[in-house]
């Protein structure tokens, strides 16, 4: 693992400190060239009038000299011609402005190119430099258990640095054959139910934290390996009242004339595990009318004809929160089931031997939760049950129901 973690850190440090060279002297030369342009437009508006001035004045000068040699010319010649070219030369200087020079601005005032860079730069780059980058030996968080449950694992995760406050945690997943991890859970709390697992099929996990007030994340936990053997709960189709998912774990009360309860596709739960039941959002609606035979809960076996929950061999909870053992209601009641509620089922072997004055020779110790609160209570059948079936019936449409 330390080998491992250190090549891999080793070529993550390298990949970077290669793309941020790449990335500086891209930015230096993008720099540079703008510069560059700066210094040549500068240069062409400054001296484009300082060259049309020394045009006039060349030309002048030109003209002068043109002039001067004409007059010569005139004072040189015989004296027939002598005349008319001092007539003409005459003409011609009082014509020609020989006293008029444009405007040349003052030495102060024309453009004196000069490039201004400051050494500080240097020295600011150094310091972001030399704080760039931190090798951590231990990540902040660590994975501390996985739970199976039926179709999922239950992840935790824990903070190992005392001095590292978490805001946010971050948790990832990959298949075993797949090449990426996946975000499957971002927040602030320390476990979350990954769902829609394969059983039998190896998951890597890694989580990571981002401190409080910060924007960037913590390194990864050390990877690890999850499984969960259970298969997930499902809902059995065919039922004429109900809908299903494509995953089969969310059953929709439509709007059918049929009643029933809907049943487990097979007995998948065990007792020591945890049965959850959730009412999802559905359209405008909240949830549906409710009905007093309406419940949840789990039972010895699948029976037709039955249209509630709330008979013998099954325990259950019904939607305004009265709870019902062998069909017989208690007097401990739980809050009303509604949307967005979570009810949750934990059964423990209590007694398994020799009839009792009871009449039952097996014994389960029941806990139903419901919004904060739950009640206790033992649950006597007259046969082994080392695994039940769960079930819901709804008389109204518009109950949206998660099993996990």
């Amino acid at each position: 693992q330390i080998k491992e973690s250190a090549t891999l850190t080793r070529d993550v440090l390298e990949q970077h400190f290669s793309d941020l060279k790449g990335t500086l002297k891209k930015l230096l030369d993008e720099r540079l060239m703008s510069l560059l342009q700066e210094v040549d437009v500068i240069e062409q508006e400054s001296i484009k009038p300082l060259d049309e001035c020394q045009k006039l004045i060349e030309h002048g000068v030109s003209t002068a000299d043109d002039l001067l040699r004409e007059g010569e010319s005139a004072v040189d010649g015989d004296v027939g011609q002598q005349n008319e070219k001092l007539c003409n030369f005459t003409k011609k200087a009082f014509h020609i402005q020989l006293d008029s020079l444009p405007e040349v601005p003052s030495l102060v005032d024309v453009p004196c190119l000069s490039a201004q860079l400051d050494d500080c730069l240097l020295t600011i780059l150094k310091n972001q430099i030399f704080r760039h980058g931190t090798v951590a030996s231990r990540p902040p968080v660590q994975l501390e258990e996985f739970v199976e449950k039926p179709g999922g694992i239950l992840v935790r995760w824990c903070k190992v640095d005392d001095d590292f406050i978490p805001q946010d945690y971050r948790l990832q997943c990959r298949k075993s054959t797949a090449s990426h991890f996946e975000d499957v859970y971002v927040g602030s709390e320390t476990e979350f139910m990954v769902l829609h697992m394969d059983p039998n099929v190896d998951y890597q996990f890694r989580v990571c934290a981002r401190g409080d007030g910060r924007q960037e994340w913590s390194p990864w936990s050390v990877p690890q390996i999850g499984r969960t053997t259970l298969v997930p709960h499902e809902w059995t189709t065919g039922l004429e009242g109900y809908s299903l998912s494509s995953r089969r774990n969310i059953a929709l009360r439509n709007d059918s004339q049929s009643c029933g309860v809907l049943y487990s596709k097979a007995p998948t739960y065990f007792c020591g595990q945890t049965l959850t039941f959730r009412q999802v959002l559905f359209g405008i609606e909240t949830v549906g009318q409710p009905d007093r035979r309406d419940s949840l809960g789990v039972c010895v076996e699948q029976r037709n004809g039955d249209d509630s929950l709330q008979r013998d061999k099954a325990v259950c909870i019904s939607t305004n929160g009265a709870v019902f053992v062998n069909g017989k209601e208690m007097t401990n009641q739980l809050p009303a089931v509604t949307s967005g509620s979570t009810v949750t089922f934990d059964m423990e072997v209590v007694q398994l031997g020799p009839c009792s004055n009871e009449g039952g020779n097996f014994k389960l110790r029941v806990t139903i939760s419901s919004n904060n609160r739950e009640v206790v209570f033992d649950w006597v059948l007259d046969q082994c049950c080392g695994s039940l079936y769960f079930g819901c019936s709804f008389s109204y449409p518009g109950w949206k129901v998660l099993v996990f």
